[in-house]
């Protein structure tokens, strides 16, 4: 799945002369948790998050009586505190590069971009809930973790041994496991309604299910490597 296909297009955005008493009012009326600072002629050349206008809005209060404090936010503009480096991304971007443009730069949001074009922005929230679905999180679905070793056709053995039981996977998806090389973590999600009848076929055909966390996972490895 791609940004374009989950961007909120339905923008909110504000000058740089917007005083923070008028993005406070915006963010709260929108139930919004960003605002995009785009120029007279459209260009994007802010970002400013509700944290920054509550860390701005506090900080003289402890010297000010509350009506100094709100003249003196009327007075203030976005522009002052805004975020002028802006990371972007354009509507092709993939939901998983999102996420780790995100994580990796520690922001909560990224304005999209056509080109020169602000077409939309997708939030951390956006893009957790996709991923969330992708995995098959729900009350319905069950987690079974099989610990393989890293060569071609194992995926298609454990697949092929559900396949023979009709069980339907939902999900399925593999990380390596820490400490060991090439071995990899399979979280294989299916309905609850065969998840037992998955665990049996996988370890009918010769695999160890992980159905709990485990602590240690020498157990359920598919041979004895070293660690």
């Amino acid at each position: 799945m791609y940004i374009g296909q989950i961007m909120h297009t339905d923008l909110v955005t504000v000058s740089p002369e917007t005083t923070l008493v008028e993005a406070r009012e915006l963010i709260e009326r929108h139930d919004i948790e960003h605002l995009l600072v785009v120029d007279t002629t459209r260009k994007l050349v802010g970002i400013v998050s509700d944290r920054d206008l509550k860390l701005n809005w506090a900080s003289p209060a402890t010297s000010l009586s509350t009506y100094e404090l709100h003249y003196l936010l009327q007075k203030v503009q976005v522009g002052a505190i805004m975020v002028r480096t802006v990371t972007t991304v354009s509507p092709a971007t993939t939901i998983e590069r999102a996420a780790y443009i995100m994580q990796t730069a520690r922001i909560s949001s990224l304005p999209v971009m056509n080109g020169d074009e602000l077409v939309g922005i997708v939030t951390r929230t956006d893009v957790m809930a996709v991923l969330l679905e992708a995995i098959g999180m729900g009350e319905e679905s069950v987690r079974l973790g099989v610990l393989v070793d890293d060569r071609i056709g194992r995926l298609a053995e454990v697949t092929s041994l559900l396949k023979e039981q009709r069980v339907n996977i939902q999900s399925l998806f593999c990380w390596p496991v820490s400490g060991y090389a090439d071995i990899s973590h399979l979280v294989i999600r299916v309905h609850k309604a065969t998840g037992d009848k998955a665990v049996a076929a996988l370890e009918a055909g010769g695999f160890k299910v992980l159905t709990r966390y485990e602590q240690d996972l020498r157990p359920f490895l598919p041979h004895t490597p070293t660690p």
